[in-house]
């Protein structure tokens, strides 16, 4: 406790200000872990792990570090029945990582024509992103990629 004068030049007592009774630490260990593994699922394919968590709360588009989504790492690790369930229970096309690259541009930067059609389908814009889709496949896709893009139109 400290002192100050109030207004008639008494000394009168000052109460900091109370603490909050909880601090927030960030996620705990065991649940970074958790986080860790459903990454991990969506990189591998396994699609049951992935659902089972989510239908049960796991948000759909939880981000890692750099900002990569379930989604983001299923399209670039040509994983397209993951894509499939992440589209079916709502998560987000569009959702661009740190780079500012969505999971279409994973998935065409891969060359992973099925889970550039699911993307594509589900409402995905081949013309957004750093770089877009588009840009991607003319970058590194060759025509074969651009042509699943073309379908699109």
């Amino acid at each position: 406790m400290t002192e100050h004068q109030d207004a008639q030049g008494q000394h009168a007592p000052t109460t900091p200000p109370a603490e909050p009774a909880v601090k927030s630490a960030g996620p705990s260990p065991e649940m970074l872990e958790l986080a860790g593994r459903m990454f991990d699922a969506a990189r591998t394919g396994d699609v049951d792990t992935l659902e089972a968590y989510i239908v049960a709360g796991l948000n759909p588009d939880l981000q890692n570090g750099k900002g990569d989504t379930f989604l983001t790492l299923a399209a670039y690790h040509d994983q397209p029945a993951v894509v499939e369930m992440l589209i079916r229970v709502g998560a987000d096309v569009e959702k661009a990582n740190d780079r500012g690259q969505r999971p279409l541009t994973c998935a065409t930067f891969k060359g992973d024509a099925a889970s550039m059609r699911l993307l594509l389908a589900a409402g995905a814009d081949p013309d957004a992103g750093t770089p877009s889709a588009r840009q991607t496949a003319q970058m590194f896709g060759g025509e074969r990629v651009a042509a699943v893009l073309d379908e699109a139109r």
